[in-house]
């Protein structure tokens, strides 16, 4: 049975200006993600597939054309209508983790749980059941330091998780590991996949984490392209 479409981008135009000169990132790109879908986006540095990651997460706007994410269409919303809606609704994961240095692995996870109306024990639900599914209930109170590259990304999903979000975003999140961290952080992406049913979408430049999505769009230019012959060695 096929599954709804929980990101559509329509038409989406996006460029910037320097001075008299316009720069376009994207030109006129259509994209639709369905329901669990687990999306790569690849594409040469300059393509615009990292803005295209920001225009679907709510952290930049379209120049022209729509962005919706279940119903709601985002690239309309103000601001502060953006950052409530990104909090509730979207999961963000990085290359570099970006965790807090003095905060234990519980307290980092927690962070996007102060920003919604829940009371501590509700947050320690949450994130408990969060960092179980990432396989660090034993490491709930280490620090980053105390973690290995591997267990911070663990740590950095578990955060983006935790607010059951509509969306994640995941912009190489194996970027930064070695292959077998990056394979095992593969691995639980896949997962969440299937048995939380999260829609995933990921820009990266490896191949081989793009073979583990269910499917692959490759950008040139601004615009989604038919898989080039050349590799993306230094996108």
């Amino acid at each position: 049975m096929p599954q709804a479409n929980i990101v559509r981008v329509v038409n989406v135009h996006k460029y910037f200006r320097r001075g008299s000169e316009r720069i376009d990132v994207l030109n006129g790109l259509s994209l639709e993600v369905a329901q669990a879908d687990f999306l790569a986006l690849m594409g040469p540095s300059g393509s615009g597939k990292t803005t295209l990651l920001n225009l679907i997460a709510g952290l930049d706007r379209p120049s022209e054309g729509q962005v919706i994410v279940g119903t709601d269409v985002i690239s309309s919303m103000s601001e502060t209508q953006l950052a409530t809606w990104r909090t509730r609704n979207i999961g963000f994961i990085f290359q570099f983790y970006h965790l807090i240095p003095v905060l234990t692995a519980f307290e980092n996870v927690e962070l996007p749980l102060l920003l919604l109306p829940l009371n501590a024990a509700q947050r320690r639900q949450q994130v408990q059941t969060a960092l179980q599914l990432v396989g660090l209930s034993d490491r709930m109170s280490h620090r980053p330091g105390q973690l290995s590259g591997g267990q911070q990304q663990r740590v950095g999903i578990a955060r983006a998780i935790v607010t059951d979000p509509t969306l994640i975003v995941a912009d190489e999140p194996t970027g930064d590991l070695d292959a077998k961290s990056a394979g095992e952080i593969l691995d639980l992406l896949v997962e969440l996949g299937t048995t939380l049913r999260k829609t995933i979408v990921m820009v990266t430049h490896d191949p081989r984490a793009a073979q583990r999505a269910h499917r692959v769009q490759h950008l040139d230019k601004g615009l989604l392209v038919d898989k080039p012959a050349m590799a993306y060695e230094h996108a």
